[in-house]
């Protein structure tokens, strides 16, 4: 067995463990909203005695969650919003969602290509074409509008030729408006005391975002394609022609 096999024959194995003892352990009870909404005053007087450190863990969770595509990232945004307010979670939250992503885009890569190949291997040609005909607004477009599960997208990048740099920066860029909003939808959260706040008008406009946020992030790159391809025809076109 060579030294290259056997780094990744241990990184499987370090991957499933990690997973089993998620499961094992029982810990995705804890990343739901009845448990967020439950705990939320002992999470609280938690992060107030340490903040540097539970701030450390959460970002690690969330890095983690996101990387191995377990469930519960929704949730982690949410009470980061009411936990640590809006600005704090923003900075958290953007970076160790597009960290936790590349790492999942590099194992599909390295580690798990055939086996995805095996269950999307139809989709990346898709992808590929995409990613040819557009570069890298291509992924900018997938991260902008939600409609496909964070985890396809970063499995399907991983079985294309996109360098992990670019597919970090874009998906900084790209994830960015969408965890504004579920981190302000968090904060409001936060700021729930009783039944009749849901009816509070800033609670009910933070949840009104998460549903219009993807049509307008579609109308967005819908406008941005066709300045792209207005630009491309003028550029095709030389002065002596008639366009």
């Amino acid at each position: 067995m060579t030294a290259k096999t056997a780094g990744k024959l241990f990184l499987v194995i370090l991957v499933g463990a990690a997973i089993a003892v998620f499961f094992g352990l029982g810990l995705e009870q804890y990343l739901t909203l009845d448990n967020l909404k439950a705990s939320r005053e002992t999470l609280g007087t938690a992060y107030a005695a340490a903040p540097a450190r539970f701030l450390a863990a959460y970002f690690g969770l969330y890095v983690l969650v996101a990387a191995l595509s377990l469930p519960g990232a929704t949730v982690l945004t949410l009470a980061g919003g009411a936990l640590f307010g809006f600005w704090i979670t923003l900075l958290v939250v953007s970076f160790a969602s597009t960290i936790g992503a590349t790492i999942a885009c590099a194992l599909a890569r390295f580690l798990f290509r055939d086996a995805i190949t095996r269950r999307i291997g139809g989709r990346v040609a898709a992808v590929d074409a995409g990613i040819a005909r557009e570069g890298a607004f291509y992924l900018f477009t997938l991260r902008l509008i939600p409609l496909f599960p964070f985890f396809v997208i970063n499995a399907a990048m991983g079985l294309t030729a996109l360098s992990l740099r670019t597919f970090y920066v874009v998906s900084q860029l790209g994830m960015l408006p969408g965890t504004a909003v579920y981190v302000n939808a968090g904060t409001q959260l936060g700021k729930l005391t009783s039944l009749s706040g849901i009816l509070s008008p800033t609670l009910l406009v933070s949840f009104a975002l998460l549903g219009i946020f993807p049509l307008a992030a579609k109308k967005a790159v819908a406008f941005a394609r066709a300045r792209r391809a207005q630009t491309a025809r003028k550029g095709a076109t030389t002065p002596g022609e008639t366009p």
